[in-house]
């Protein structure tokens, strides 16, 4: 193995959520106001998710006031306290920059059906597994 892709590794966080555009997301960053350091929340739908291993980032864009924010993040870094996906878009798209068009309910993205379990990382046979048991009884 490469020197510089061990030391990549070391630094990579162990659980990170599988992102996808058209997610929404709660993203806990961490946020340093002189001598303090205070967790910033910020909610949003996943626009793009690009680069791999850890230079891996994507950017949640939200609505606030009327104004549309974009921000970017670093999956990898420090600064991320945590990443909640409060739900799955179902987007055909990689990038969703046509929502910056869009107001309202026009921005609205649907929900994705399928099982939630395979996008946590669960095999797709325990989730089944699981299901045919409950029928069962």
């Amino acid at each position: 193995m490469n020197v510089i892709q061990q030391l990549e590794k070391e630094q990579q966080k162990e659980k990170v959520p599988a992102l996808r555009a058209g997610d929404t997301v709660k993203v806990h960053a961490k946020v340093v106001e002189g001598t303090r350091e205070r967790i910033q929340v910020f909610e949003g739908t996943v626009i793009r998710v690009t680069g791999g291993g850890l230079r891996q980032n994507f950017t949640v864009r939200r609505v606030t006031h009327g104004v549309g924010v974009e921000r970017t993040f670093l999956i990898h870094s420090p600064r991320i306290d945590k990443i909640e996906v409060l739900r799955h878009g179902d987007v055909r798209q990689a990038r969703l920059y046509y929502l910056r068009g869009k107001v309202g309910k026009e921005a609205r993205i649907r929900e994705r059906r399928r099982l939630i379990r395979e996008a946590e990382g669960e095999p797709e046979a325990e989730a089944e597994a699981e299901t045919e048991e409950e029928s069962e009884e």
